[in-house]
C-alpha cells in the first residue's frame, strides 16, 4: 500500500470514530410481568404454604368412622345368631336341678341355676320349692333348704348324731366358749372393730378372733374411718352353718341380756 492510500485509510477511520459518550446505549431486556397483588403480598411476607383445612379433615374423619360403624353393623347382622336353648319340661328340669344341687359345696342362687341351665329364672324358684316339699313329704334323710341366699341339700337334724359319728369319728371340732362369745358379739354388732369386741367381752380377743377368721366364720370388711382399725363381720359360711338366709333371721338378743345391760353398754363406749 502506498503512503497516499495509507493516509486515506487513516482519515476514514478518524472520520468514522465516535466518542464513547455519544455512542448509543444497548437496549435492556424486557422486564417480566409483575405478579398479581395477592401473589406479591405472599412473596413479600414469605409465609409458608398453609396446610389442609381442619374442617375438611374433621369431616373426612367422621365419614371414615361412620363407614367403619356401618361395616361393623353389617358384620354383626351377617353373623349367625345362635338358636335359643330348648325349653326343658318340668321333669327334665327337675332332674337337672337335683343333679347340680347334689355336687355343689355351697348354696347356689336361683339366678345362677337359671343361667347354667339356660332356662327362665321364673321357673326355678317354684320348682325348687316343690322339690323341697317333696323331700319333706317323702321323709328322706336329707332336705333341700334355702340358706345364705341360695339352695343346698342338707341332712335332717334328727339324723345329725349319726352323721357326726360317721364324719368326725370321735373327734370334736366344737368352738370353745370364748370363741362362741366372740362370734356372738361380731354377729350382733357387725361391723365391729377388734378393740370394741374386747371391750364388750372384757378380755383380749385377738387370738380368738384369728381362730374365727381361720375357720371362715368371720372376715375383715374394711376399716373404721376415724381410727383406721379393721372392721369384722360374719361370713356366708356362718349363715350356712346356722341355717340362716341372712343375719336378720338371728334370734332377738333382748331375752338373753341382763337387767343392767344399759349400764354395761355405757361402760363399753
Amino acid at each position: 500500500m502506498s503512503d497516499e492510500e495509507r493516509r486515506d485509510s487513516l482519515a476514514d477511520q478518524a472520520a468514522a470514530w465516535v466518542p464513547p459518550w455519544n455512542r448509543p446505549r444497548p437496549t435492556a431486556p424486557p422486564e417480566p410481568p409483575a405478579p398479581p397483588p395477592a401473589a406479591r403480598e405472599d412473596l413479600g411476607n414469605e409465609r409458608p404454604p398453609e396446610g389442609p383445612d381442619s374442617s375438611k379433615i374433621s369431616l373426612a374423619g367422621e365419614a371414615a368412622e361412620a363407614g367403619e360403624r356401618k361395616q361393623r353393623a353389617s358384620r354383626r347382622r351377617a353373623a349367625p345368631v345362635p338358636p335359643p336353648a330348648p325349653e326343658l319340661d318340668d321333669a327334665e328340669l327337675r332332674g337337672a336341678l337335683e343333679a347340680i344341687l347334689l355336687v355343689v359345696d355351697e348354696p347356689v342362687s336361683e339366678l345362677t341355676l337359671a343361667q347354667v341351665l339356660e332356662q327362665s329364672p321364673e321357673r326355678i324358684g317354684p320348682l325348687l320349692d316343690d322339690i323341697a316339699a317333696g323331700y319333706t313329704a317323702a321323709g328322706h334323710g336329707f332336705e333341700l333348704r334355702r340358706a345364705a341366699g341360695g339352695w343346698r341339700l342338707y341332712t335332717r337334724p334328727e339324723y345329725a348324731t349319726y352323721v357326726e359319728r360317721f364324719v368326725l369319728d370321735g373327734q370334736s371340732v366344737r368352738l370353745t366358749q370364748a370363741a362362741l362369745e366372740t362370734l356372738a358379739v361380731v354377729a350382733y354388732r357387725q361391723p365391729v372393730t377388734r378393740s370394741r369386741i374386747s371391750a364388750i367381752r372384757g378380755v383380749n380377743c385377738d387370738g380368738v378372733l384369728r381362730t374365727l377368721v381361720s375357720r371362715g366364720l368371720v372376715e375383715e370388711c374394711g376399716a373404721e374411718p376415724d381410727s383406721g382399725a379393721f372392721l369384722y363381720r360374719t361370713t356366708t359360711m356362718f349363715l350356712e352353718k346356722l341355717g340362716l338366709n341372712s343375719v336378720d333371721e338371728l334370734p332377738p338378743l333382748a331375752p338373753f341380756l341382763p337387767d343392767d345391760v344399759e349400764e354395761l353398754a355405757d361402760a363399753t363406749r
